[in-house]
């Protein structure tokens, strides 16, 4: 072949020969690496001067780059810089590269770009170029090498930089927003999920710009509004089921047609179905952050010294995101509670939400010193017959969430007078009321009256049983209940796997099926009283002479069921090592919640009374609970509950509309149905028939019946004559 083909105009085919056989084409290959070098240097003089030549000479080069790698190892910082230095000038088609550059080096030069350029599509090019590269590297398994790398440009851009002028201000933030945003899509994707990007975003709620904030504060509320288009580009341009029917119906029917649309559906539903799966609130981020008890500090210094700056709206998102820092971490900011008396007023805009925010805010370690006070303000400012029965509901209702955390938060008198309230008119204060008198019938019931408590209480309180005072437990924790179960488990598989029998690739619950007996059976053989218990029991057995086999079945039945019960109780004497060998995964305590559910389901079948059906329905309870809880923004209370039950309120006009919209559904239009009932084509009555049914009122009232009356004689003659010859002629 002459080399007459390899003329600039012809890199295509200079590119094809190349990658058969690079060493041949080493010479063509400098020329027009030389040729790139020079048309660079013109193109940073002038851009748009021979932009088409130079982008298909940037092409070239990108795809030959792997056959000279030494020659061409300055190629990738070339466009990083052309991209950094002309990124506002540069035409759409010449931003691309065609996988030269490794992906940090890539990300590196592209997250400087987020934040500067003014171009929308290049924005989003950007983003969704980030957001898929990180994705790949991470598909099968986690590349830390990327992340990490990518974790610390990301740490660069949330921090404010020490030179802060107003315009470092601005892209200041233009990078911190873009550093939350990039890790709240990739938490949000699965892709992260470690305490680095959440320390990402915990860097981000105390930027200087309120913006920035309060992203970071959306995403550890769980409760983001912000409409983020996605990276994934076949989720955003994929046709709806709706679409995807309504081509079927005006396109050319076919079976394969068919075929297709039915795949398409089940697979927009599949997505649906997983995307709906994959929704999770950010509750595992606050469990994430990296000293929770400075990170609360810091945030309620910061709402105490910019109050009057920050709006209302931003001011309790961040009392909501102290709480629940608060309530989750069991911390004590004395300082928080102090701060919210003062918007603790029935007027107060938002109030529902404020009192969320406390009452997530207290646990068990708060010192009722501290909580005091604040509930003698809910009690004057909401409980008092001054105000509508909706804010005595709210401030009893808030009480109560207050006392179910800190019963000692309650003064005795104050209590008292709040009972009281239960005898109101209104439905909304008396479940409010009762509620409080229900939970001090459980926690504390000496605080209330003799009469009030019930009878459970009362006989609780004759045997002597007191509640335990602040900061004290009834036993200190010396083990993890059902753990021993988990260790018996364990060593059992080990024994198994030991002796070969194949059994790793059985199902978990087929293999777990009789298995606390045989531990239990195994354990007793290290008790010496468990050993005694049953070789008696089987000595008499044997040695019985009597010949009734019911008694022999029944003797039997009665030693298992003691020897199983004198099992338990030994079981549960055990203190297992497991938790000082072993660092227990989630996935060792599921299996250790139904290791407890299958030993309690075991006991109530061997006879163990209402105590061990009582444990098998709270286990069950319990499971279904968190089987259920796959929003744990349950764990923390709404404004539901602190409002209560209310009555129905008045819908506005959209809703009327709504409904009205919603009744009408399957009803044929409106309109009188005369005369259209019995005809081939619809229509509507005549006049004749319409006139027979007017009202008698209308008749005498009408031109023609006045004008009858008037007539005179002549015209009535006329009349008569035209009558007349009108029946002869109907007549022949």
């Amino acid at each position: 072949m002459g080399r007459g083909v390899l003329l600039t105009s012809n890199l295509p085919q200079l590119q094809n020969l190349i990658k058969r056989d690079p060493v041949a084409y080493k010479e063509e290959f400098l020329q027009q690496w030389n040729h790139y070098n020079s048309i660079r240097q013109i193109f940073k003089i002038n851009p748009d001067e021979q932009a088409q030549h130079f982008r298909e000479l940037v092409a070239f080069i990108a795809q030959v780059a792997q056959c000279y790698p030494k020659e061409t190892a300055q190629f990738p910082s070339h466009l990083s810089s052309m991209l950094l230095e002309n990124y506002g000038t540069l035409a759409p088609d010449t931003r691309k590269s065609l996988g030269v550059i490794t992906s940090i080096d890539l990300l590196k030069t592209l997250f400087p770009l987020l934040p500067r350029t003014v171009s929308s599509s290049l924005r989003s090019f950007i983003r969704r170029t980030i957001l898929s590269d990180i994705r790949t590297a991470n598909l099968r398994t986690k590349n830390h090498k990327l992340n990490r790398a990518v974790q610390a440009m990301l740490f660069g851009m949330g921090k404010l930089r020490a030179a802060s002028g107003p315009s470092n201000a601005v892209q200041n933030g233009g990078e911190a927003m873009w550093a939350v945003v990039l890790t709240k899509e990739l938490w949000k994707k699965g892709i992260w999920n470690d305490g680095k990007s959440v320390s990402i975003v915990a860097l981000g709620c105390f930027h200087p710009v309120v913006k920035v904030q309060s992203a970071s504060l959306h995403f550890f509320l769980g409760s983001d509004d912000e409409q983020e288009d996605s990276d994934d580009e076949d989720e955003d341009n994929a046709p709806s089921a709706k679409t995807l029917q309504h081509r079927r119906e005006i396109n050319k029917k076919t079976r394969s047609g068919d075929k297709k649309i039915r795949k398409s559906i089940k697979s927009i539903k599949s997505k649906q179905k997983r995307k709906a799966d994959l929704t999770t609130p950010n509750f595992p981020a606050l469990q994430l952050l990296n000293d929770p008890q400075t990170f609360g500090e810091k945030l309620y210094d910061n709402l105490n010294r910019y109050d009057k700056r920050l709006s209302l709206d931003h001011k309790i998102l961040v009392m909501q995101l102290v709480s629940r820092v608060m309530g989750a971490h069991k911390l004590c900011v004395l300082g928080f509670y102090t701060y919210v008396m003062k918007y603790l007023t029935y007027h107060q805009l938002r109030v529902p939400a404020i009192l969320v925010a406390l009452a997530q805010s207290v646990h068990d370690f708060t010192p009722p010193d501290a909580l005091t006070p604040v509930v003698r303000k809910l009690a004057q400012e909401f409980v008092h017959p001054g105000v509508g029965s909706e804010v005595i509901a709210a401030g009893l209702n808030a009480i109560r969430e207050v006392c179910r955390r800190q019963p000692w938060s309650m003064e005795e008198e104050l209590l008292g007078d709040l009972v009281e309230y239960r005898k109101s008119r209104d439905k909304a204060v008396t479940a409010a009321a009762r509620g409080l008198l229900q939970l001090f019938r459980e926690v504390n019931p000496g605080m209330l009256k003799r009469r009030q408590r019930g009878k459970e209480a009362s006989m609780g309180m004759a045997q002597g049983a007191q509640p335990l005072q602040f900061g004290h437990s009834a036993e200190a924790a010396v083990d993890i209940e059902g753990l021993v179960l988990l260790e018996d488990h364990l060593n059992k598989l080990r024994a198994e796997e030991g002796l070969g029998s194949g059994a790793e690739d059985e199902d978990g619950e087929a293999g777990w099926e009789g298995w606390d007996l045989e531990s239990d059976s195994e354990n007793s053989s290290e008790s010496g009283d468990w050993v005694d218990v049953e070789s008696d029991g089987d000595k008499d057995l044997d040695i019985s002479d009597s010949d009734d086999e019911a008694e022999k079945s029944s003797a039997k039945a009665k030693a298992n069921s003691e020897g199983a019960g004198q099992a338990d109780e030994i079981a549960a004497s055990r203190i297992s090592s497991l938790a000082t060998t072993k660092i227990l995964t989630p996935a060792d305590f599921a299996l250790l919640n139904d290791l407890r559910l299958q030993a309690a389901s075991q006991a109530v079948e061997r006879g163990g009374g209402s105590s061990a059906k009582r444990k098998l329905a709270a286990l069950e309870s319990n499971k279904k609970s968190l089987a259920q809880a796959g929003n744990t923004e349950e764990t923390f209370i709404s404004e539901n509950d602190i409002l209560g039950a209310r009555k129905k309120a008045k819908s506005d006009y959209a809703e009327r509309i709504a409904s009205i919209e919603k009744g009408r559904e399957g009803r044929e239009k409106f309109g009188s149905m005369k005369g259209k009932k019995n005809k081939a084509a619809p229509s509507s009555s005549t006049n004749r028939e319409k006139a027979r049914n007017k009202p008698i009122m209308m008749i005498l009232a009408s031109g023609a019946v006045k004008s009858k009356k008037k007539a005179s004689l002549r015209e009535k003659q006329q009349k008569l004559r035209a009558h007349i010859e009108r029946a002869k002629k109907s007549y022949h």
